[in-house]
């Protein structure tokens, strides 16, 4: 098997945001040319899919500025710091954006979601032993919480109605996990 290694030569960091740095960097390439490559670091982040003792999920819709459209989603949210656990993410977040609190996480998978210009890593999380709560919304962040049957959450990600990728790709996830997992005694 080839090594397909591309080397590091330079690295120029052209932004230094609030969430994200973006950098141009030289690489050698595997056949010893050079070329530039441009990408975001970006800290990493959980997404929860929470499931009711009713057999429902809750999701959010949220306005998302860069499509300047309405997405159904997830609730997630970013790692503040590099050593953060993303458990505690998946509980901090599901906690501030719907008011759920989850007794059980269970990891389902972690994902690249940007390959081509991102080194994100999303970690999704089953949430489960819910209980209601306030809502803890930051400054500037609103969030309406939709409650919908689980199965037809993953219909609608089976479907293709959920343009948001990291939702479909957690709700399809969740649905296979669930299906493929021990019963529990």
């Amino acid at each position: 098997m080839p090594d397909l290694t591309e080397e590091r030569l330079a690295s120029e960091q052209l932004v230094d945001g609030v969430l994200l740095e973006v950098y141009r960097d030289e690489v050698r390439l595997p056949d010893g040319q050079q070329s530039a490559r441009e990408w975001i670091d970006h800290p990493g982040a959980s997404a929860i899919v929470p499931i009711l003792p009713d057999g429902r999920t809750v999701l959010i819709r949220q306005f998302r500025y860069p499509p300047r459209q309405t997405f159904l989603e997830v609730p997630a949210g970013k790692l503040d710091r590099p050593d953060e656990d993303p458990a505690d993410v998946a509980a901090r977040e599901l906690q501030e954006e719907t008011g759920w609190r989850a007794e059980r996480f269970e990891h389902v998978s972690s994902m690249c979601p940007c390959i081509g210009y991102s080194s994100e890593v999303i970690h999704i999380f089953l949430a489960f032993d819910l209980q209601p709560g306030p809502q803890q919304l930051a400054d500037g962040e609103f969030v309406e919480v939709v409650e919908m049957d689980f199965e037809a959450a993953v219909e609608r990600a089976e479907q293709g109605a959920l343009k948001d990728m990291k939702t479909a790709t957690a709700l399809l996830q969740a649905a296979a996990y669930l299906r493929d997992r021990p019963a529990e005694p």
